[in-house]
């Protein structure tokens, strides 16, 4: 199979191209980045930088391709997403022009990826919630902004494929984190910045580090292997409902600190900044049907993925690439 991935050059994308190309598909990468600021490149790939928005940019990238993974759209942790609700809308272009252009290109099956972001914010007004079910997407109140998008686009699939039989899969990501992530920046998420935080706190001995918010907000993070796994079993059903795919291990911020905290080996004080962005109060993810229908769910404990995610940011700041490509705000 030929397979395209939008936005190739991100987090989620770099690693789903990699595990894809390695079970012998053919891959065709895009993003918007230059080469040199994909977190994964590998000339093995067709490799496009280009601005995703534009139809004709869509068509000259799904020719000849049988199935679509669109990763792509401008985005990042909390503190991004709450100061540039219009540039995150304006990715609703990228998930309409490639679902044109795969009609166009006769694609056989699409993939857009959503986020937990959907969710009516009144059921997120408490800390440690009880976790976020499909339906709760509706009535609609999400995230201003990328919230916004997210959901719009998961219609715009639906409606594609109830008016013109293109296949198309939604999944709503909650929180996914790992190695080769942005960790600094302005766009890192909750794990990778405190991450980067302990491990600079560390190496230059500091005793303090910032927290966004009272650090009692809860959240359920997934590791980056078990998106990868669900992504492809939810992608190769033959289901077109929308799926969450997310941890059910909700912790607060001081407890996710308290984890890298003893990954790290070093404490720290904590300086609750009240007035940064922080986002619903609570949120985590119901995984009833998931687990229902593929008899399988996110397994990955936090504290092991945290591990892992700790040593690689860690390697970075320690030999001098926490000004690369990681950090680069595009």
């Amino acid at each position: 199979m030929k397979i395209l991935i939008a936005g190739a050059g991100g987090f989620i994308g770099g690693h789903l191209s990699t595990n894809l190309f390695d079970e012998g598909a053919e891959i065709v990468c895009a993003d918007i980045k230059p080469f040199e600021y994909w977190f994964q490149f590998n000339d093995n790939f067709k490799n496009f930088s280009l601005d995703l928005k534009k139809y004709e940019n869509c068509l000259k990238i799904t020719e000849g391709v049988d199935y679509v993974y669109n990763m792509a759209c401008n985005m990042g942790g909390m503190g991004f997403i709450e100061n540039n609700k219009a540039e995150c809308m304006l990715s609703v272009l990228i998930n309409t022009n490639l679902l044109r252009a795969c009609l166009k290109n006769s694609v056989k099956k699409y993939f857009f990826s959503s986020s937990a972001c959907v969710y009516n914010s009144s059921k997120q007004s408490e800390t440690f919630v009880e976790g976020l079910k499909e339906v709760d997407a509706y009535p609609a109140d999400p995230e201003d902004g990328y919230g916004w998008e997210k959901l719009f686009s998961e219609r715009m699939c639906r409606h594609f494929y109830e008016d013109f039989k293109l296949e198309t899969r939604v999944v709503r990501y909650h929180n996914v984190y790992g190695p080769f992530g942005t960790y600094d920046g302005g766009r890192e998420k909750a794990p990778a910045a405190i991450c980067r935080k302990i491990a600079l706190a560390k190496i230059k001995k500091m005793d303090e580090i910032e927290v966004w918010g009272d650090g009692k907000q809860t959240r359920s993070f997934m590791y980056i292997d078990d998106c990868i796994i669900g992504t492809k079993r939810i992608f190769n059903s033959q289901s077109n409902e929308v799926y969450n795919l997310g941890s059910e291990e909700q912790v607060s911020i001081n407890q996710l600190i308290d984890i890298i905290e003893e990954i790290a080996d070093y404490k720290v004080e904590r300086k609750y900044l009240l007035d940064k962005p922080k986002g619903v109060r609570g949120r985590s993810s119901d995984n009833t049907k998931i687990l229902s229908e593929f008899d399988w769910a996110p397994n990955i404990k936090l504290k092991d993925g945290l591990e892992k995610t700790y040593r690689w940011i860690f390697d970075q700041i320690k030999s001098g690439d926490n000004t690369n490509k990681f950090a680069k705000n595009y």
